[in-house]
């Protein structure tokens, strides 16, 4: 039976009514910049409006035994202090704890909700609309930012900013031991004729990195059980999980290329520059080109609209919502797409199941970036929600995802649908059509109101030619838009040529997709590598 619809609240569905028709009249306000700038402004300003934005009034700081660095006791009352409105090690929040809703017997088990994520009978359901670059794609991206600590799960090892610290590294220690200080270039090596990063291991049998990679980050214990035949080819990159798959590597691999190409074009026009100078500008302009890519072509893949969003850093001056970007859980969890990613994928025309391309950088220097990109793209991602996600990342993924939700005390699903401005649900056919996921809901939380945040995210059906559930869609576009527009880069007195360079900034006007980056950096051989988010029909379809 379709969803009942009428907890999608009036206003809701008249804008995704506007946005999602009338193809001609946004097709003219696209053609006619000041109204694309006008509608572009309006529209985002919109999204972000949808929920208090920041300062948060409250961290994960609240849910501390103790005072940070002391050993005074700390009791568990929620209030706001100075120290969770500055001390970004811990993980961010959008509403406070609720210790009620998360109290023991209250929820179900975590084994039990185990049943909501794994494939019924090993069916999987493909994704309509997204290519396996997406979820490739994601992982790579936010693991740059949302990064939960392995020790305390409250805290964070992040920077709170898109700063590709997955390519730089953390830290300015970090960034010196992966720079060549020639030219401005970042060290690399060159195989089978194309550029990769270095290899870290000197000494893989023994689990020995290079000296001048030592200290660069703590391996993963993945990484270290590894026999050495994968270590010795494993990549010295900015973070832990950089090696982690090789769709990562792909993406670090790319713009690993992009840096020493600009480098080396910047140092063409500008010989009297030092490499201090080459190396800074060329890292902007990487940065302002992925930016352009996460909002014109990433984002507006995620959204079913016919507006086509834009970056356009001059419309947002001294918006109330332009504050110090903070990485909040809910943001953490609203992008843990574990279902999106297949048991299988093609390589070399091949069928392999996931967990062989862990930990797997043989497979990319096997083929090359440009095959690797293409073959991703020809793959469709699967579909996120419930009952979709591969076994191997139930308990390494889903399952973890609950539990931080309640070891953060997180309120319920309907509380955070009352704060993206949706009705609250009174019934399980609000949710999803899906009648068997209606009723394991009901059997697992027995009313809609004890359905926790992370499982109601996925619960909840796939819009219309979109990538993603109602809820997830609106908290991804208030945090994309307001953590990536409040990059220093884009700040309106930093965003000009004098921080980009002529040259620079005639690449960061320009017209930018993730494609275009791809084949200006693999070996010309005439042929033009099709690399996209769309699966084959949309691309027909022209939503590209």
């Amino acid at each position: 039976m379709p969803r009942d619809t009428s907890r999608d609240g009036f206003g809701n569905e008249v804008e995704a009514y506007v946005l999602t028709h009338f193809p001609n009249i946004w097709k003219w306000i696209q053609d006619t910049r000041p109204l694309a700038r006008l509608a572009n402004k309006t529209l985002i300003n919109s999204a972000i409006g949808k929920i208090p934005t920041r300062p948060f009034a409250y961290s994960l700081m609240t849910l501390e035994n103790v005072v940070p660095d002391t050993t005074l006791p700390k009791k568990q009352d929620t209030y706001t202090s100075w120290d969770s409105l500055n001390d970004r090690r811990y993980t961010g929040r959008h509403l406070p704890p609720d210790p009620e809703f998360n109290r023991d017997g209250n929820l179900p088990a975590l084994a039990d909700v185990a049943a909501l994520f794994r494939k019924r009978d090993g069916k999987t359901t493909l994704s309509p609309k997204s290519t396996l670059l997406f979820p490739y794609w994601v992982q790579w991206f936010t693991d740059g930012f949302l990064r939960t600590d392995r020790v305390n799960r409250l805290r964070n090892t992040s920077n709170h900013q898109i700063d590709l610290c997955n390519v730089y590294g953390l830290s300015p220690v970090q960034t010196r031991m992966l720079r060549t200080f020639e030219g401005g270039r970042l060290k690399s090596q060159e195989i089978n004729g194309e550029e990769y990063p270095p290899f870290y291991y000197g000494d893989p049998a023994a689990g020995t990195v290079k000296p001048e990679f030592d200290g660069l980050y703590v391996p993963l214990s993945d990484e270290t059980r590894l026999p050495a035949e994968q270590k010795a080819l494993l990549f010295a990159m900015g973070v832990e999980r950089a090696n982690i798959q090789f769709g990562y590597v792909m993406l670090n691999t790319l713009c690993l290329r992009e840096h020493n190409r600009l480098a080396t074009l910047l140092a063409g026009h500008y010989p009297d520059w030092d490499d201090e100078r080459l190396f800074q500008t060329a890292r902007n302009i990487l940065m302002a080109e992925i930016m352009k890519i996460v909002v014109e072509e990433y984002i507006n893949h995620i959204a079913p609209y016919n507006f086509k969003f834009i970056v356009d850093p001059a419309s947002f001056p001294n918006q109330g919502w332009y504050r110090q970007n903070w990485m909040s859980v809910e943001f953490s969890l609203v992008y843990r797409w574990h279902s999106a990613l297949p048991d299988t994928l093609a390589y070399d025309g091949k069928t392999m199941p996931m967990v062989g391309s862990l930990w797997n950088n043989e497979m990319l220097l096997r083929r090359g970036l440009g095959a690797m990109f293409e073959e991703t793209c020809a793959q469709p991602a699967t579909k996120i929600g419930l009952f979709n996600t591969a076994d191997f990342l139930i308990d390494a993924g889903e399952l973890p995802s609950v539990q931080l939700g309640r070891t953060a005390q997180l309120p319920s699903y309907n509380a955070y649908r009352e704060m993206c401005q949706y009705p609250r649900v009174t019934a399980f056919d609000q949710i999803t059509e899906d009648p068997v996921a209606q009723r394991e809901l009901e059997r697992l939380y027995g009313h809609v109101d004890k359905i926790e945040f992370y499982v109601g995210l996925y619960a909840e059906d796939v819009r219309e030619n979109s990538a993603l559930p109602s809820l997830i869609g609106r908290l991804v576009g208030i945090d994309a838009f307001s953590q990536a527009l409040t990059n220093p880069l884009l700040s309106e007195h930093v965003f000009n040529e004098r921080t980009f360079s002529p040259v620079g900034w005639e690449i960061v006007q320009s017209p930018l997709t993730l494609g275009d980056l791809v084949n200006r950096n693999t070996p010309a051989t005439g042929k033009r590598y099709n690399v996209t988010f769309y699966r084959a029909q949309d691309a027909v379809a022209g939503r590209t």
